[in-house]
């Protein structure tokens, strides 16, 4: 093993025992007659044996179904399209409503200004009146429900309901602009909005009011618009149309009893959507059985959470750590729901919550962490972090020093999970074993059940070597189809299956580039595919140069792209610095010693430019947005900027176009 993958934690005993990754593997044991040992052997037998596997989960974390299934599968073979566990009648809210007692199900903190919680039994009372209103006012099965709205407790109980009535459910952050959610709910018909009066960010009120509007009379579909409050005590309404007030939507009848409509396994649950960046946004249709038994799996064998967890991710609704996150419903924990800056009003306000909160499992991205390691604040030093037992990570790729930080200067003893996955199967295809050691720079594994490979130029597994991730398999989470795509599925195969067609593998490509180490079994991730950099035909993944230039405290972000110049490939670098520094020609040279020394020639951008505040694009699922620059320096259109968190960041690179050609 090289030098710079560090063995940083290694489970004790008793942590395997109480793991309940643990559990599973002694239940697999005595009912399939395995003798699996370990985490590694898990893995395999998963995806050899992928129906006992789908099956073996279904039965051990407890799925309620009125009407069991025929069988797991239909056939591997048909990739894609398969059908998953037919014959079986569920509902996807039913199964995150089975506690209903008074511990916490919600914990909510809005910024510095607003405070909520909500039990299990306040939980499915509120599903029960708000899910009667949604049929009183005409929702049926197979209809859409969607959300504008911030990460507040009501936007869980919307989708809970709505999905205890059979509707299809599909959500907006508050941030992104109104022609980025027309572009999403606009090709799907929605029936009944939910929306906000406005959100808080870095202490300013930020009324959408206005927004909500300008989308309500771009979609006719609408017939109702449920407003919360959340920046007044009672919202104004009266510029939106259709709208009316939540408590004077959802019912008062406080002992309706709630009944879970019965659907297939594949019953169309969410739709989510692609980011966007390079043309409308693909609506992906996901079952609601999928994406249960996928997010159980991923819940309690992966990240290990229990009925005493206090857990957190740091999302909004317009990403699919939030759909992730609400799942943990079904395991009877705690979650903890913030909406606004979580730097706000200082860096370490976050690790203030977690002390108060006790929260246990934290969920957050690399940007994060690296923002934090840049500053140089430790947090172990001012908060009591005893109760937290585990950090998930996702995102973007985090470097080999981030991880080290993150035992450093957070926590010497706890699971740091970095996971690796996406919006298209609302989970992960790399992540976590947590009865396995962590190594610096290294995803624990291949994701349970997920056939995944790395394929070299000629489509062949390798090892140790930067390659394409794709899934050899099936998986039950896996889109059943897009929205508006023809019979033949046209749309769904192009997006990740045409790839490898010409060579005869029907295999789903990702798109992202990755390194399969043979000594751990673990994963490093080298960013997105499409943003490799050929310089002299040597493919770079973007994450390399970004893990060494973001260690450098002058930096605070990054981002490089590939420019073709006089018949090769040339890097451009772009760098946001931090307060109180200049893109001096002594940090140049400090930023190319660095990456010669720690990477190689190769790696070395050819120009260097000061980015403007704000001026690395980024997606609302907070990843770094190479694609959309380069295809600016080359003269292309970007057809979506509204897909952006921060699209007037593509100003400035429209106005450097002419300056690199």
């Amino acid at each position: 093993m090289s030098d710079d993958r560090k063995k940083l934690w290694e489970p004790s005993d008793e942590w395997i025992k109480n793991a309940e990754i643990t559990r599973f593997i002694e239940f697999v044991n005595k009912e399939y007659g395995q003798d699996i040992k370990g985490g590694k052997d898990l893995y395999k037998w998963s995806v050899t044996k992928i129906p006992d596997f789908w099956e073996a989960v279904w039965k051990f974390t407890d799925i309620i179904s009125s009407k069991p299934y025929d069988k797991v599968v239909e056939d591997l073979k048909v990739f894609p399209g398969t059908n998953w566990f037919p014959g079986c009648l569920l509902n996807f809210a039913e199964n995150l409503l089975k506690y209903k007692d008074d511990q916490l199900a919600f914990v909510f903190q809005g910024e510095t200004k607003v405070t909520k919680q909500m039990t299990y039994a306040e939980l499915n009372k509120t599903v029960a009146r708000l899910a009667k209103s949604l049929k009183e006012m005409g929702v049926k099965v197979g209809d859409r429900v969607v959300s504008y709205i911030p990460n507040l407790i009501e936007t869980p109980i919307a989708m809970l309901a709505a999905t205890a009535i059979g509707a299809t459910w599909a959500s907006c952050g508050a941030e992104l602009q109104p022609s980025a959610v027309i572009d999403r709910f606009g090709q799907i018909e929605p029936k009944a909005l939910f929306t906000v009066d406005g959100y808080y960010y870095r202490d300013k009120k930020f009324n959408i009011s206005e927004n909500a509007k300008v989308v309500v009379d771009a979609i006719p579909s609408i017939e109702k618009v449920v407003v919360v409050s959340y920046i007044s005590d009672k919202a104004d309404v009266s510029g939106i149309p259709k709208a009316v007030n939540w408590e004077e939507f959802i019912s008062k009848d406080d002992d309706h009893a709630l009944e879970f409509e019965q659907l297939p396994f594949d019953h169309p649950l969410y739709v989510m959507f692609s980011s966007g960046t390079t043309g409308k946004p693909k609506c992906m249709v996901q079952g609601a059985g999928g994406v249960l038994i996928n997010h159980l799996k991923e819940l309690i064998l992966s990240t290990d959470v229990k009925r005493s967890d206090v857990i957190n991710y740091i999302t909004a609704p317009s990403w699919m750590m939030w759909n992730w996150l609400i799942s943990a419903l079904a395991t009877g924990a705690t979650i903890f729901l913030y909406d606004g800056n979580p730097l706000f009003p200082e860096p370490l306000r976050f690790f203030e919550l977690i002390e108060k909160h006790k929260v246990t499992i934290f969920g957050t991205s690399a940007a994060y962490i690296h923002y934090l390691m840049g500053l140089g604040v430790k947090p172990a030093e001012k908060y009591d972090l005893s109760a937290l037992r585990e950090i998930s990570q996702t995102a973007s790729t985090l470097s080999p020093e981030g991880f080290e930080y993150v035992y450093r200067e957070i926590k010497k003893d706890l699971f740091f999970n970095s996971i690796s996955g996406g919006t298209d199967i609302n989970g992960c295809f790399a992540g976590a074993i947590p009865i396995l050691p962590v190594y610096s720079g290294e995803l624990q594994g291949r994701a349970l059940g997920m056939k995944v490979e790395s394929y070299s130029g000629k489509a062949e597994p390798i090892e140790d070597e930067q390659a394409e991730l794709v899934c050899e398999a099936p998986t039950p989470s896996m889109p059943t189809y897009f929205w508006g795509d023809d019979d033949n599925m046209t749309k769904y195969k192009a997006a990740y299956f045409d790839y490898y067609k010409d060579i005869g593998k029907m295999v789903w490509r990702h798109g992202d580039y990755i390194v399969i180490h043979s000594d751990t079994g673990g994963i490093t991730f080298w960013g997105r595919s499409d943003a490799v950099l050929k310089p002299s035909g040597v493919r770079i993944g973007t994450a390399e140069i970004y893990n060494v230039v973001e260690q450098l405290p002058e930096i605070a972000d990054s981002l490089v792209i590939g420019q073709k110049w006089e018949g090769d490939v040339r890097i451009i670098m772009f760098v946001l610095l931090n307060e109180g520094y200049g893109l001096t020609d002594a940090l140049q040279a400090k930023i190319r010693t660095t990456l010669r020394e720690k990477t190689s020639p190769r790696h070395v951008p050819k120009l260097i430019f000061k980015a403007p505040e704000d001026g690395i694009p980024y997606t609302f699922s907070n990843k770094k947005v190479e694609i959309a620059v380069t295809k600016i320096i080359h003269g292309m259109e970007v057809a979506n900027r509204s897909a952006l968190r921060n699209p007037t960041s593509l100003d400035y690179y429209m106005e450097m176009k002419d300056k690199l050609n």
